[in-house]
């Protein structure tokens, strides 16, 4: 491995800048730069997080676009990692912020991925996952005893064999087809003991336990807990 700079992959959590971890804080005051993820432009929502941190930091954004094109994806992923490894070749310390924590549907893993797989030393900074502070904004645990707890990204072809499946169902990235997974929760009689919250622990923090009052598809931070009886 390369005796050069070293990346840090820092989940600052699901949005209240309290719940970012005392590591996490210490890196991002020491490190040379903060690195960032921009979608379209415009979402900044790691940054606004760790804002108290990273004052007067360099910060290099990364453009990652909200698609499933793979070939764009794998562009976007290949551009950021070339940008950070020419700032370790540097020496410099580099800082990726992401939401919630970096081995969960995070983008910033296929850049981590990348960066080890040219031979530099790049660490993971564990953070307080959305759905664990979901579970917190509706005072409830996800598991008791020997119950499983099933992780399952809404917005996939998997949704009707993950709520299949015996335990507590987290369902991730929810939003535009929040309205398609409710339809489907009431088909396998589990909507009376779902709820979703949408931006867990943000200002705009929206926590509905009737999601038959839904008319409207909801924003990409949301995430429904469905518990079984």
């Amino acid at each position: 491995m390369k005796n050069k700079g070293i990346l840090y992959g820092i989940g600052v959590g699901p949005g209240d800048p309290e719940l970012m971890t005392l590591k996490a804080v210490r890196i991002l005051k020491e490190c040379d730069i903060v690195a960032a993820p921009e979608s379209d432009g415009n979402d900044k929502t790691a940054t606004n997080i760790a804002a108290e941190f990273i004052k007067n930091k360099t910060i290099l954004y990364c453009n990652m676009p909200m698609t499933r094109d793979k070939q764009k994806m794998q562009e976007s992923h290949e551009l950021a990692a070339d940008k950070i490894c020419a700032l370790l070749d540097k020496g410099k310390t580099v800082a990726f912020l992401t939401l919630g924590d970096p081995s969960i549907y995070s983008t910033y893993w296929y850049v981590h991925r990348l960066v080890l797989e040219r031979g530099y030393n790049a660490q993971i900074i564990a953070g307080v996952p959305s759905f664990c502070a979901a579970a917190a904004s509706l005072n409830m645990a996800l598991v008791e005893g020997s119950e499983m707890l099933h992780i399952v990204p809404a917005s996939h072809n998997s949704t009707d064999e993950g709520l299949s499946l015996s335990g507590t169902k987290v369902l991730m990235k929810a939003g535009k087809s929040i309205l398609d997974v409710r339809e489907k929760l009431r088909k396998q009689g589990k909507l009376k003991n779902a709820a979703l919250i949408e931006r867990a622990t943000m200002p705009e923090e929206r926590v509905i336990t009737d999601l038959d009052t839904l008319d409207n598809p909801t924003g990409y931070f949301s995430i429904i807990i469905s518990k079984e009886n």
